[in-house]
């Protein structure tokens, strides 16, 4: 045998993996493989890139002023308030806080409307600014054609440092027979942008969460806003005509018929 012969080696490709099918139908974190007993630096660098995304969400403060620009543009009239939590970092200490508002802002919307209406609408910054900057706007500009005919409503208020609750006492000061709060969800490490949606028939300060409806994961990736737009119409409706929201009320919104969605709001989303 020639020693300084070429050697044929035949490299033989790994595997194929019997998850990468399924990876690509879910942001779950599943199948990543591990080098020793720790995961692949691939995976690593992937969850340490979403654990920051779902950090800085939470930080990351509104924009209210181009967010009420947004909303404007619309046709929507807004005002602003702020909760009694005067930075993030008491917001974050004291959620209690965050579920009342300021005396200026009490004192504001107290002049806000001069008669009852059917229904307040709130967008909280909540736990993910992010998500209310991105979706508020398209989830509402779905939902309005959608609402009933003559349904009075009052001026869309933003929430600065906001907590669900928070609903309920301007829901109070507007005269608001329902109220509706589009509030940044907790940033999970696959979804730091989700929106969620909660509904509460006759809002009053310390109502618990089973009065309420919730519409969750609102965003482009998880429920988007179209659909959850004609979820929310249901549930308005359902709960203007029962008087009532919470457990009280399922959602049945799936197995109904459900308005059509104009074209022209279709293609703008």
């Amino acid at each position: 045998m020639n020693p300084t012969a070429p050697v044929n080696r035949t490299v033989q490709a790994p595997p194929a993996d019997p998850w990468a099918d399924l990876r690509g139908h879910t942001p779950a974190r599943i199948a990543l493989g591990r080098t020793g007993t720790s995961l692949p630096t691939a995976e690593l660098l992937r969850f340490s890139a979403a654990h920051a995304q779902a950090r800085d969400a939470v930080q990351v403060p509104l924009d209210a002023a181009a967010l009420a620009a947004d909303l404007q543009s619309q046709g929507w009239i807004v005002r602003q308030v702020h909760s009694r939590a005067p930075s993030r970092e008491t917001y974050l200490r004291r959620p209690d806080w965050g579920r009342r508002l300021d005396a200026a802002s009490a004192a504001d919307l107290q002049t806000a409307t001069a008669d009852p209406v059917d229904l307040a609408i709130v967008l909280g910054d909540g736990l993910s600014a992010v998500a209310v900057q991105r979706h508020a706007a398209a989830l509402l500009a779905a939902l309005r054609p959608m609402l009933a005919p003559g349904l009075r409503l009052a001026p869309l208020v933003i929430a600065l440092q906001a907590r669900v609750a928070l609903a309920d006492e301007v829901g109070i000061l507007l005269q608001a027979r329902m109220v509706l709060m589009l509030l940044g969800e907790r940033p999970g490490l696959s979804s730091p942008d989700s929106l969620g949606a909660y509904l509460t028939h006759q809002p009053k300060i310390g109502c618990s969460d089973a009065q309420r409806n919730c519409v969750s994961n609102i965003r482009p990736d998880g429920l988007a806003p179209i659909a959850a737009a004609q979820r929310l119409a249901w549930l308005l409706h359902e709960a203007l005509r029962r008087r009532l929201t919470g457990v009280a009320l399922k959602d049945d919104s799936a197995t109904a018929l459900l308005p059509t969605v104009p074209d022209e709001v279709s293609s703008a989303l």
